[in-house]
């Protein structure tokens, strides 16, 4: 498939005119099916985005709000990717989103891959918008090279599965390499030129289980949205 490379000359410019689009798109969506659906990434990147989103025009009650991945901490704790979404994106016009959390009360995240399953099932597929970050290893979501369960990830017909990174802090739950994919229009939003680079690595080689962003941009049409 295709990166379809959008370069912006700050970041401020990139947060307009994708905040833009989100909302163009899920208003399309509300329209066509009466709900609409974004998944988004954790990470610093995106707060400037999701606070620009925030104050969208848009009949939020009919969205559908989820994440590609989670750490499995309470959504209390600052290393929780719902406490960054909840904060940023689900306030002002955006606070009657419908969020669909990641996480239970179960200690391990395999316990509760079943219930996890359930309920992203029930967000109406294909999802209208999925945005996706990535590390300086090529992860996305939490599929981690370094991961014993990358080869689940990548492979599996489930919409997800509990993952321990060999190299990165808490178990975490992610959403699968096929449910990813099952999205209308896939972003890979990211900042700086150090990101770049991982980008143009991923494209000069084709194992996804070195880089596992290359399972996304060989089976899909992506939209990489990036500023310096």
């Amino acid at each position: 498939m295709t990166l379809l490379v959008n370069e912006f000359a700050s970041q401020e410019a990139l947060v307009e005119e994708f905040a833009s689009t989100i909302t163009a798109l899920l208003r399309e969506g509300i329209k066509e099916k009466g709900r609409a659906s974004l998944v988004v990434s954790g990470g610093r990147t995106p707060i400037a985005l999701f606070n620009k989103l925030s104050t969208s025009q848009l009949p939020w009650e009919n969205v559908d709000v989820t994440l590609a991945d989670e750490r499995w901490v309470d959504a209390s704790d600052d290393a929780s990717n719902e406490k960054l979404v909840r904060t940023h994106l689900l306030k002002d016009n955006a606070a009657n989103a419908n969020f669909v959390s990641l996480t239970t009360s179960d200690n391990d995240a395999n316990n509760a891959v079943g219930e996890i399953s359930q309920r992203v099932t029930n967000i109406s597929s294909p999802f209208d918008v999925l945005i996706l970050g990535m590390g300086e290893d090529g992860h996305t979501a939490s599929l981690f090279p370094c991961a014993k369960q990358i080869k689940e990830g990548l492979t599996t017909e489930a919409d997800c599965l509990a993952v321990t990174p060999g190299e990165a802090p808490h178990q975490r739950m992610s959403l699968s390499l096929k449910k990813l994919l099952e999205s209308k229009r896939i972003f890979l939003h990211l900042t700086g030129n150090s990101k770049k680079r991982v980008v143009e690595q991923a494209q000069s080689g084709d194992d996804p289980y070195e880089m596992p962003i290359r399972a996304i941009i060989q089976n899909a049409q992506v939209e990489l949205m990036w500023a310096p």
